[in-house]
This record gives C-alpha cells, sequence and structure tokens, in this order.
C-alpha cells in the first residue's frame, strides 16, 4: 500500500427506504439532521437520492437514502451493512436521546457498547439498525441552527459501519492490504470481529467487521444499507485509488462525475459494496448554503430532463415544510 494513499474516513452511508416521506420526517424532525440536498438516483431517475447532513452537508456527516417504494422489507444476513453508527458529543447527550427517542416511540431502544464505547442502539419505522455512539467530545459536523434538536446534542456525523460478512478473513485483506485500514482491535464472543480504522484514526474512520457464517444471504430491501463511501481529497487522488484497486484485481467501475463528487465503486469480497468519493465539489456548488435541499437539483447532464423526472416523482412538499 503506498503511503501517499490514505482514506481519511467514511463519506457518506447511502441506505434504501420505500416510504420517503416517513424516512424524511425521520431524518430531520426525529435525528435532527438537514436535508441538504433534494436530488435523484443518477442511475434510476424515477426514485429519489436524499441527502441529510450537518448544516453544510460536511463529508463525513451524510446520511444519504434512495426511495424505491417496490422493495420488500430489508433481509439481515451476511454480505451487509448491518447497522450505520452516528456521532454524538458525550455520555450525557446519549441520556438526552433516549429520552426524546423514547418519545417518538422509536423501537428497539437499548443502551450497549458500541467498538468499547458508550452507544444508544436502535430502529427506524423500517427496520433500518442505527446507533448513536459517544465520540468524546472529538470535533465533528456544523450544528443546524433548525434542527428540532438542542446544538449540544446533535448528531456530528457518521462514527462508523458494520459489516456482517460470511468469513472474516478475506474482507479483512481488502480493508488492509488495498485500503490501507489498520487493525484496531479483535473480538471473539459468539462470532469473531475485528475493528478497523484508517486515516488518524477515531470516529468517523472505523469499520466494524463481523464474521457470521451461519446467516443466510442478506437481500437488500427498505430498511437496509446499499453501501458505504469512503473519503477522498481530489480527483488526481481519486484517480490514482482506481490504479491501485484494479492493480489489485478488484473488478471497479470507472470514475463517474456525480456532480457534487466523484465516485467509483467495487464490492469487497464479502459482498459489500463501497464506493470512493471526493471531498468536492460540495452541495453548494448550485445551491447557496442557506438554502440547500429546498428544491430538486439535478446536475446539468439531467437539467433537459427535469419536467419528465419530476411528473414521476412522489411529491415531499408537507414533510419539506415542516423543515424550513
Amino acid at each position: 500500500m503506498a503511503d501517499a494513499l490514505v482514506l481519511a474516513g467514511i463519506h457518506h452511508i447511502t441506505a434504501v427506504t420505500a416510504r420517503a416521506p416517513e424516512n424524511l420526517r425521520f431524518c430531520t424532525r426525529v435525528l435532527g439532521l438537514r436535508l441538504v440536498k433534494k436530488t435523484v438516483n443518477q442511475d434510476d431517475v424515477s426514485a429519489y437520492h436524499l441527502f441529510c447532513a450537518d448544516r453544510v452537508g460536511t463529508p463525513g456527516t451524510e446520511v444519504t437514502f434512495f426511495d424505491w417504494p417496490h422493495l420488500p422489507p430489508h433481509q439481515p444476513g451476511h454480505g451487509e451493512i448491518a447497522r450505520m453508527a452516528l456521532r454524538v458529543g458525550s455520555r450525557q447527550a446519549l441520556d438526552w436521546w433516549l429520552a426524546w427517542l423514547d418519545g417518538h416511540g422509536v423501537p428497539g431502544l437499548e443502551r450497549g457498547s458500541y467498538a468499547g464505547r458508550d452507544a444508544l442502539f436502535f430502529t427506524d419505522f423500517e427496520g433500518q439498525r442505527l446507533a448513536l455512539v459517544d465520540d468524546g467530545g472529538v470535533p465533528g459536523g456544523v450544528p443546524w441552527e433548525r434542527s428540532p434538536v438542542p446544538p449540544e446534542y446533535q448528531v456530528k456525523g457518521i462514527f462508523a459501519v458494520t459489516l456482517v460478512v460470511r468469513a472474516l478473513e478475506p474482507t479483512a485483506r481488502v480493508l488492509v492490504d488495498v485500503l490501507g485500514f489498520r487493525l484496531r482491535a479483535e473480538g471473539r464472543g459468539t462470532s469473531r470481529s475485528a475493528l478497523f480504522e484508517t486515516g488518524s484514526g477515531g470516529p468517523g474512520a472505523l469499520v466494524l467487521v463481523e464474521e457470521r457464517p451461519d446467516l443466510p444471504r442478506a437481500q437488500l430491501g427498505a430498511g437496509g444499507v446499499h453501501h458505504v463511501a469512503f473519503r477522498v481529497p481530489d480527483d488526481a487522488t481519486h484517480r490514482a485509488w482506481r490504479e491501485q484497486i484494479a492493480q489489485a484485481g478488484i473488478p471497479v467501475t470507472p470514475q463517474i462525475d456525480r456532480f457534487y463528487f466523484r465516485s467509483l465503486y467495487f464490492r469487497e469480497p464479502g459482498g459489500v459494496l463501497y464506493e470512493l468519493a471526493t471531498d468536492g465539489p460540495g452541495f453548494a456548488v448550485d445551491e447557496d448554503v442557506e438554502h440547500l435541499g429546498e428544491k430538486l437539483s439535478l446536475p446539468p447532464f439531467l437539467e433537459p430532463r427535469r419536467a419528465e423526472i419530476e411528473a414521476h416523482l412522489r411529491p415531499l412538499e408537507p414533510v419539506e415544510a415542516e423543515n424550513r
């Protein structure tokens, strides 16, 4: 692994919803995130791609959703991203969140430990598995002044993701030998697990891998996670990463211009889809920061199809109006 190529951490996590209006309400009115970009899945323009994040859409704070109402519920198993863990700043924040989520009828609330830190586990209304983790006060995202969550308790970004795979070693080899992650800790309980970190490590740069050969293959559906994206600083480094992944014998897409960032995709041996995404240009490239997410944004190559695309999208306006 060349020393010059280092992933800074997690860029975003993209999950699947079959109920976009309710999903948006949960992200913004319960989790307190800001809708920073309302766009479409560029590979399936019939579906929204909703980006919720901190006030300005900082890489590493983005939780995004594809809206696929035709999909059945997600079936957990191996070969999946089983949980997204988000950051809060203190144990006191977890206490606040426990009361807040309970007051909103959020299911599955349970205190526990995640990657050695205090955590609160829960699911959303579609069974999406989530955790809030005390990050020890490490600086995070920019608070959103119109969030229903007080600034001191707001979600600060992504803490980690949990992968569940059939066999740990092949996934670990790609993380370490190809992507430059470091093994931070190993666990042996009812199943083997390993915690890996990249960049400077710590919150936002962690991947927890659990080995579960006893489980069936996961079937992606509503309430599941589609992929995790890792941070790359610029286009030149992005191209270098693509070359390195290809040289390792892993099938990888060409660099794709998503307008808000550049992307490339590949599957690791356990079946989980990875993306490498550049930090820029960012979400303010076509909207003022004060008005992020207020209208449907389309990249230039889709703009000529705006009328057609808008005609096939379900309205989100009642939910959006609550967030302005």
